[in-house]
This record gives C-alpha cells, structure tokens and sequence, in this order.
C-alpha cells in the first residue's frame, strides 16, 4: 500500500472521529440546556405552560439530522446504494448491447 494511501484513509478515519465527537458534545449541550431550560420553565410558571418543550423540538430536529449525518443512518441511500445502482445499470447496459 502506497504512503499517500495510508494517508488517506489515515484523514478519513480522523474525519469520522471528530464528526462522532462534534455530534457527543452536541448531544451532552442538547441535554444540558434542555434541562436548564426546563428547570427555569418549572420555576417560573410551574410546568402550566411546558414552553421548553419548543426549544427541545427544534434543537432535536437538528441533532437529529446530524445523527443521520454522522453514523450513516440513511434508510434510502445506505452505504452500498450506489455502488449497487452503478452494477445495477451497467448489467442492463450489457443486456442491451446482446440483444442489438
């Protein structure tokens, strides 16, 4: 294997590793502040109007997507997706090349 291989994928692997931690910190801030925000909620109006709740929805959305992001998680264009498309079309190419 190639120095500049190793390299490579060296930075990927490095890539992955502060994305899975920017994602952790992002989690534990989500957490953090939700629950200040809902402790300051219950001791100003005693939950009667539990407001926090639209500061976790929109943060959790967006954590949410960066989950996504981070791990992979896409339900429709998983990992091998395209690689599968790409075999995909290229057997159809050549099923249409026989019959002409």
């Amino acid at each position: 294997m190639e120095t500049s291989e190793k390299e490579n994928k060296y930075y990927r692997a490095k890539e992955r590793v502060e994305s899975i931690k920017k994602f952790y910190t992002g989690l534990l801030s989500y957490l953090f502040f939700i629950s200040l925000l809902a402790g300051i909620n219950y001791w100003t109006d005693e939950w009667r109007y539990p407001w926090f709740l639209w500061a976790a929805f929109g943060w959790g959305i967006g954590l949410i997507f960066q989950a996504i992001k981070t791990f992979s998680l896409n339900p429709f264009f998983g990992r091998d997706w395209e690689e599968r498309k790409i075999k995909e079309y290229m057997e159809e190419d050549e099923k249409q090349k026989r019959w002409k």
